[in-house]
């Protein structure tokens, strides 16, 4: 007798888990940055316009494939179509890769909430504090075993005692406390050689479109910027919408839930941005701006809590443990994508399941720890920048497959089994489904095209 696959228990669940796993590093770490970089208001215009449509069509087609056909990535895509059931393989092998440098920098993160919340916040601000870290492998390791078990632990759960429990109970607290630091970020000014520079000020950096020297390729930089950014902050193309939308109850309105999604996702990427561009702009100026990802989390923001005094340690507590919350969240998303196509294609149990890919990550993690120290070495990528370890998965899993898995899925449903499969899912129960000749056209026709440019950048195809 086949075993009742599990659901979420209500609509909220579901959208909090999905929008737990968008509402990632990348929204805090990379966003504030791309922002200030593109013009602020500019590129938040055209991300906003990519949310709508892009985000919204490759969001919708993964969730509605996942809850159509009832089954994690690797055994979905097969079912559709068996002539495209290497997608599926493709879709599990990528959170496969991205899992332990994930929960590498998870524990990076675990590092500096322990830091500060111990009152030690000063030595943060050193900029060897962070390298003395990251080449000490025994202290990278542990953090990152640390950071493992907590997500297996959750996943362990299933979906209802672990993922949807977990995504209650820290969802709302980092929305809270990204709140409390965006609203703090904003009221903060600082006087420097006579110069006073407020949060306000900074503010407008991100709002107020910059069209100053605005050209052609300016502003197509800034649309492949955005649509990366997006690309990567709604979780597409790593198997994990469509475990998530296999868990979705067929009374559930799934085009309501994946409207709360993206408002979800995308409020949250826009108060990252209020709560780092101001704060980094009134104590490090406009320069400040131009470090992100790590050097961003681990250099800047800690000179700039440094700088704010006493509260400053408070703001660095609330923010390291909010992008913990933020790591925890996307890092189980990716595990639970491994996990349930290992349940479905070789019939496991979930405990086992688990097991198997928690020793996956940890191998993999423990590579990606000595990547600093003792396997230590500088490679150039395609696109033009030089990694280690970490870097060459991160290029690999989010540059080269990842595009590749959006583009065969919109050639797959645009031509194959028809868009109306998706519609017809999402209609399901007489739900709405606004954005119906949008989805088809963009499905079809344009999210290939902006899929396969976004695949040659990757290359430096473009400079």
């Amino acid at each position: 007798m086949k075993k009742k696959r599990s659901t979420f228990k209500g609509t909220l669940g579901f959208v909090l888990a999905a929008a737990g796993s968008a509402v990632g590093l990348g929204n805090i770490w990379r966003f504030p940055y791309l922002a200030a970089k593109d013009g602020g208001g500019l590129f938040l215009v055209i991300y906003l316009i990519l949310v709508l449509t892009f985000g919204y069509t490759m969001l919708t087609t993964e969730i509605a494939i996942g809850r159509l056909t009832k089954t994690s990535p690797l055994t979905a895509y097969e079912k559709l179509d068996k002539r495209f059931s290497w997608i599926g393989k493709l879709a599990c092998l990528v959170p496969m890769i991205i899992m332990p440098y994930y929960c590498v920098i998870g524990g990076w993160l675990l590092k500096y909430f322990i830091t500060f919340i111990s009152g030690d916040a000063q030595t943060a601000t050193d900029d060897a504090f962070f390298g003395n870290f990251i080449t000490s492998a025994s202290d990278s390791i542990m953090a990152t075993i640390v950071f493992l078990l907590i997500c297996a632990v959750i996943i362990l759960g299933g979906v209802n005692r672990g993922i949807e429990r977990a995504s209650r109970i820290l969802m709302p607290i980092l929305v809270v406390l990204v709140l409390i630091i965006s609203i703090y970020s904003v009221t903060i000014s600082y006087s420097e050689g006579g110069v006073t520079r407020t949060g306000l000020e900074g503010l407008k950096i991100l709002f107020i479109p910059n069209l100053k020297g605005l050209t052609i390729g300016k502003f197509a930089t800034t649309l492949l910027d955005a649509m990366g950014q997006l690309f990567f902050s709604l979780s597409i193309a790593m198997g994990i919408m469509v475990a998530y939308g296999s868990y979705v109850s067929d009374d559930s309105d799934l085009g309501k839930s994946i409207n709360h999604i993206e408002i979800f996702d995308t409020g949250i990427a826009v108060l990252a941005g209020v709560m780092i561009i101001p704060a980094v702009y009134v104590y490090m100026g406009q320069e400040g701006l131009s470090a992100s990802g790590p050097g961003l989390m681990f250099k800047v923001l800690p000179k700039v809590f440094a700088q704010m005094g006493t509260v400053g340690t408070i703001i660095g507590t609330l923010f390291f443990i909010m992008a913990l919350f933020a790591a925890i969240t996307s890092a189980v998303s990716v595990m639970e994508a491994v996990v349930s196509s290992f349940c479905d294609a070789f019939h496991l149990k979930r405990k086992h399941a688990t097991l198997i890919e928690t020793g996956i990550a940890l191998f993999f993690g423990i590579i990606v720890c000595l990547g600093y120290n003792v396997l230590y070495f500088e490679l150039k990528l395609p696109n033009g920048s030089v990694g280690q370890v970490l870097d060459l998965m991160d290029y690999i899993s989010n540059y080269i497959f990842m595009p590749v898995i959006a583009i065969a899925t919109c050639i797959l449903v645009g031509y194959f089994v028809s868009p109306k499969t998706i519609v017809d899912e999402v209609e399901k129960n007489d739900s709405t489904f606004r954005r119906r000749g949008m989805y088809i056209v963009m499905i079809r026709y344009i999210a290939p095209v902006l899929l396969g440019i976004l695949l040659l950048q990757s290359f430096s195809v473009f400079g």
